[in-house]
């Protein structure tokens, strides 16, 4: 069974689908859910849902350790005709999980009590990013 999601998103930041992957396994039994991303500057995770710091922090700290392409420290970039987010996205996708394998029983997500699955944006302007979710039961 497979589906594809889309998630709006309007800059960095991470977007929940925590609830759309609920809706969409509910009913199912037993099996492995594999999400995959199908961009190069946007990621997936599994981080805290309860406290919307977290993701703040989290957004914050990989800007510091990644910044824009204009900024001084990442002069050594060629691949800058993007704009000054398009090359430190690829960077942050690329220390990042583009896909992730979740248990599922009985048709709900193994997930322990305060956790949440998220699209990572990482470029500022918006997209529409789609998450391919297949669940593989037997």
């Amino acid at each position: 069974m497979q589906t594809v999601l889309t998630a709006q998103t309007d800059g960095p930041g991470l977007y929940e689908i925590t609830g759309e992957l609920r809706r969409w396994l509910a009913g199912q039994g037993d099996g492995l859910l594999t999400l995959f991303i199908r961009h190069s500057s946007a990621s997936l995770l599994i981080q805290e849902n309860a406290d919307p710091e977290v993701q703040t922090d989290l957004i914050a700290y990989f800007d510091r350790l990644v910044p824009p392409s204009d900024h001084p420290s990442m002069s050594y970039l060629t691949h800058t005709y993007e704009g000054p987010d398009d090359m430190p996205a690829h960077i942050k996708a690329a220390m990042m999980p583009v896909s992730l394998s979740i248990p599922v029983a009985a048709g709900q997500m193994m997930l322990g009590t305060w956790q949440g699955i998220y699209v990572v944006e990482h470029r500022r302007r918006p997209h529409a990013r789609q998450v391919v979710a297949m669940l593989m039961q037997g």
